[in-house]
């Protein structure tokens, strides 16, 4: 599918040229700068040198001082306490960063994961009623629980507190617990909203510590694992993530928790992992044990006390992920079957599939996939527990979660973000939700926004890219949403030498441009183009800048994202 190329919004010139001034770097880095919301040299220092001295105090997120009261005097009458999360990475490593720290100075706790398959997505009547029979009289559930008014009803009959610790969008009506921390709450005045369930976590743990004049240490030991977090449940990489996540890809590279080490000798990255590769090496292995069999294999491995038991675990784990990959392709390509033979479904502005069989594990994945291949809003449903579950999906400016709010009444429950939510209903809702669904979108979505965009920073010449500018620019990582890799555009550029295919329709080669060195380039899905670049006529090609590493060495290559013949 071509993809539209949108050049960002012009910025203040002066402004671009008193920050690079100022800072004595390129006026196209500048610019960079100023897109991201960086005018000075004082929010520039901020930007390059993320600090933990600059995370926000815990205790401004309302019901923080509850929350810690209530741990504090379950600790000091030796309750048992039950850290209660999703299972997802967020969910999974907010409840391994929560666990693991109380342990340390607490004995009577214990974790619980509801079954993905029996008991489905947040807190559960099965898991209040596992901690009424193991005697939990507090519940700190993370990652989930913002709208589970009626389950929290139902422990407090049971005589269980709760403390709810989530970062979705809250309902109408709060849950009645002990304590509701959820930035999005809005009598919250917390700075920053964009905290993943496992950033809440890590909020609820210096919180303790402040509390009880911990070294910040104890704390930020966990940092690697809320960085997995923020990767994984792509949140935005703005401010305190920017800091959590920088930190965070610090302790992984270096100083890795047990688990988190056994993951990465399980990667194919060569040299340091980054917010992309944690997404791609990290997050599907610890997603496989909830999606082929239960999560608590996840958490089991993420609060491993050595590596011996790290690698036990991280064994399980990966032959759960080889089987997800096999349910994954198949699924897929029953979706997309199940599209291709119908005139009707290909003509719509949403993609809503259903099929009984099909693993709910990996129907996120799916969605996902389909969501790529046919660019709209994507639903894939499944049978489950005598009720129908379903993925959503969304795309880049499309809010998911307001249209799935205006097919409620088709829905038992739903929940998520902007752009990827969860949902379950009755099956035989399903034939209206497909058409209910694409009428809220036909009629909202903006026409462009159902093409994929090329979202281009800045033009450059390749004379440019000098080490100098590249060191810079590296330090505009981490890199992911809100704070994507740069995207550049050069005019007039030309292959220097003969372009090859590599890979499956992969363009490799060399491009220079007038007065400038030639670069290494790999342009993934681009094969289409190599007789007209090596007839060495000009083009104009878009690009990020990347450090390759190939058998120790390191340099720079450019990643094409698109190319326009001349």
């Amino acid at each position: 599918m071509q993809k539209r190329w949108v050049e960002r919004n012009t910025v203040d010139t002066d402004v671009v040229t008193s920050l690079s001034k100022a800072l004595n770097i390129h006026k196209v880095l500048a610019r960079l700068l100023v897109q991201r919301g960086v005018f000075d040299f004082e929010q520039a220092r901020k930007f390059f040198r993320p600090s933990l001295d600059d995370l926000h105090s815990p205790f401004l997120m309302k019901d923080m001082d509850l929350a810690i009261r209530r741990i504090e005097q379950a600790i000091g009458m030796k309750e048992n306490i039950l850290v209660y999360g999703d299972y997802d990475v967020d969910g999974t490593t907010a409840v391994s960063v929560l666990y693991s720290f109380l342990k340390r100075f607490y004995n009577h706790i214990g974790y619980y994961i509801p079954d993905r398959y029996k008991e489905g997505y947040g807190i559960s009547f099965q898991g209040i009623d596992y901690a009424a029979e193991n005697n939990y009289s507090l519940i700190i559930a993370l990652d989930c629980g913002i709208k589970s008014v009626d389950k929290i009803e139902y422990a407090a009959q049971k005589g269980i507190d709760f403390i709810i610790g989530d970062h979705h969008t809250p309902g109408d009506e709060l849950p009645k617990a002990t304590a509701v921390l959820d930035p999005k709450r809005k009598d919250c005045n917390y700075p920053y909203k964009e905290l993943s369930g496992c950033g809440i976590a890590f909020k609820i743990i210096h919180a303790f510590a402040k509390t009880n004049q911990l070294e910040e240490a104890e704390v930020f030991q966990y940092l690697d694992l809320v960085a997995v977090s923020i990767a994984s449940d792509i949140v935005p990489i703005t401010g305190e993530n920017r800091v959590l996540a920088y930190y965070g890809l610090k302790k992984l590279n270096n100083n890795p928790s047990f688990g988190l080490r056994a993951l990465v000798d399980l990667s194919t990255k060569a040299g340091e992992m980054n917010l992309t590769d944690v997404i791609f090496q990290i997050g599907p292995r610890i997603n496989a044990a909830g999606r082929i069999d239960h999560a608590k294999d996840a958490v089991k491995l993420l609060i491993s006390k050595s590596l011996e038991e790290a690698k036990n675990c991280c064994g399980l784990i990966d032959v759960q992920n080889m089987q997800r990959k096999d349910f994954d392709a198949r699924i897929t390509a029953e979706a997309l079957e199940i599209i291709q033979k119908s005139e009707t479904l290909i003509k719509r502005k949403t993609t809503v599939v259903y099929q009984e069989d099909w693993h709910k594990g990996v129907i996120g994945i799916v969605a996902s996939r389909l969501t790529e291949k046919y660019y709209r809003p994507t639903i894939v449903l499944t049978k489950s527990n005598g009720h129908v579950a379903g993925s959503a999906r969304s795309v880049a400016g499309f809010d998911l979660y307001e249209a799935l709010s205006e097919c409620s009444d088709l829905l038992e429950q739903f929940g998520g973000h902007k752009y990827a939510a969860g949902l379950t209903m009755k099956a035989e809702n399903v034939p209206a939700l497909q058409s209910k669904f694409e009428a809220v979108v036909a009629q909202s979505i903006a026409p462009e926004l159902l093409e994929p965009e090329i979202s281009i920073d800045a033009k450059i010449h390749l004379a440019d890219i000098t080490p100098k500018f590249f060191r810079v620019l590296k330090q505009f990582a981490p890199f992911g949403p809100e704070n994507n890799a740069p995207v550049f555009i050069a005019k007039n550029v030309y292959s220097v030498g003969e372009a090859q295919l590599v890979g499956a329709n992969h363009l490799k080669m060399y491009i220079t441009q007038e007065g400038a060195p030639a670069f290494d380039c790999i342009g993934f899905g681009l094969g289409e183009y190599i007789t007209h670049i090596n007839k060495g006529i000009p083009f104009t090609a878009c690009f990020s800048i990347e450090e390759n590493v190939w058998r120790d060495k390191k340099n720079i290559q450019l990643n094409l994202k698109g190319i326009r013949l001349m």
